[in-house]
């Protein structure tokens, strides 16, 4: 570990962005207890990759299952961490698309059509810095893996920490290149369809198969050539600040979230996953906002969506934890972002002591607020309307350190930037109180900021006509 003088991690990270791997998992929006820290990595010293029910390490098929050869490799690279550092020290990075999920048990083998077309996408870091934003201290951790000799890994571990050291003092600190407005916008669903999907889904509550489930639609959109992923990333944090941002490259693929979620959260045996249902727009006027934030708290469709997925973790989490210990320590509190208000809840366990965090995303992904209830059967209708893969919208961008600890976001608000292609997702959760237009204004608010970082705001009622 090497102590580095306080930086904003946004300036490090745009001197770094261009490094193999570039990993930035960034609290954009700090909050002492979920936005504490930021982290970044760069040139992995693995992969570990997953599509299909085949995996792959740095390349090569493996013959054990995705969630069995994960375990192994997070076995074999398994370090101690110091707990009076900053959470992360260097582990696991990377993204799992949503329909990863129906590899899961109680998932697999469901009437499902959409293929999953975007692998798991995990690397190895053994080069992590570390941003404390609380007490502004910041950090370089380097474990020297792969090397296994104690002296080889102490020489890779120092050379390593030069490096990133030479890196920081020695490139050029300009600003990135912003991007130029991206039109054109389309969306699968045009408004009428939407609606539609909303009864659709209400039919299946009134039938009997559901209680709820989140209906989304994808926006797309041409890229140039000469589109700067990163100068699109600073403009989506400062639109819409989040504790749970991230950007990813991927290589061919850039994820850049600026996600409010928490999927899951790990602490040696302590885990926590917080729901959000229910949102409300804000309001310029601070007397009109604070108004919109009590209706959201007192609303029945709101409080009653949130709940049922409250149920739904509360039943995910005992999977795998020891009996007795699942709580729910807030129930639809109040959280607000720079575009809208949210309920959000928070269900907490004890992990069982033979179970690992496999065992804890089997148990969880996809997370339930981005399914419906019951999640087997909500995911199923959720394929047969959306009609298109998700890919890592609603999926997770995840950090697993070497010594288990965790942190797991659900990527909403959330853009992926490939070669000549950008995609985007907004949706909701529905229920039997849902008005089909109602819902639709709220992926359009849910989406807002994202539009307003691709510099095409007001084509956001234009890109469903």
């Amino acid at each position: 570990m090497h102590d580095l003088k306080w930086r904003e991690p946004l300036d490090v990270a745009r001197v770094l962005a261009e490094r193999p791997g570039f990993a930035f998992l960034d609290s954009a929006m700090f909050e002492p207890k979920l936005g504490r820290y930021s982290f970044i990595g760069i040139e992995p010293f693995g992969s570990f990759t997953a599509i299909g029910g085949q995996a792959a390490w740095n390349g090569a098929s493996l013959d054990a299952p995705p969630l069995a050869a994960l375990r192994t490799l997070l076995a074999r690279f398994a370090v101690p961490a110091d707990p009076d550092l900053p959470p992360f020290q260097g582990g696991v990075i990377g993204a799992v698309p949503y329909e990863f999920g129906w590899e899961f048990d109680g998932l697999r083998g469901g009437k499902h059509t959409i293929a999953q077309d975007e692998p798991v996408s995990l690397g190895f870091y053994d080069l992590v810095l570390a941003f404390d934003h609380l007490l502004r201290r910041a950090y370089i951790f380097s474990s020297g893996l792969p090397e296994t000799d104690p002296d080889a890994r102490a020489a890779r571990a120092t050379a390593r920490i030069q490096q990133v050291l030479h890196l920081i003092s020695h490139s050029a600190r300009g600003n990135v290149e912003q991007p130029q407005p991206i039109r054109g916008w389309t969306s699968n669903f045009t408004p009428a369809a939407y609606h539609a999907a909303i009864e659709q889904v209400q039919a299946h509550i009134f039938a009997g198969d559901i209680y709820q489930a989140n209906i989304a639609q994808r926006f797309s959109a041409h890229l140039p050539a000469d589109f700067s992923p990163f100068g699109f990333y600073e403009k989506l944090r400062a639109a819409n600040p989040a504790p749970f941002a991230a950007y990813l490259n991927l290589g061919g693929t850039v994820i850049a979230s600026s996600s409010p979620e928490l999927l899951l959260r790990k602490r040696g045996r302590a885990i926590e996953t917080r729901p959000i249902k229910g949102t409300i727009n804000r309001s310029p006027d601070p007397a009109a906002d604070a108004r919109r934030a009590e209706a959201l708290k007192k609303s029945e469709k709101d409080r009653a969506e949130n709940i049922m997925i409250v149920d739904l973790l509360r039943n995910d989490l005992s999977r795998v934890s020891r009996p007795n210990s699942v709580d729910v320590p807030v129930l639809c509190g109040l959280e607000s972002y720079a575009n809208v208000h949210h309920l959000v809840s928070v269900v907490t366990g004890e992990l069982a002591a033979d179970k690992d965090i496999v065992d804890l995303l089997a148990a969880t992904f996809p997370g339930g607020s981005v399914t419906g209830a019951p999640k087997r059967r909500a995911m199923e209708i959720i394929d047969a309307i959306e009609k298109v893969s998700r890919g890592y919208y609603c999926g997770s961008i995840v950090y697993i350190g070497f010594d288990g600890t965790t942190d797991m976001n659900i990527a909403i608000r959330t853009a992926v930037l490939k070669p000549g292609r950008a995609s985007l997702h907004a949706g909701g959760g529905v229920t039997i109180l849902s008005d089909p237009v109602a819902e639709y204004v709220e992926t359009e608010v849910k989406v807002k900021r994202l539009f307003e970082a691709f510099g095409a705001a007001d084509e956001l009622e234009e890109a469903a006509q």
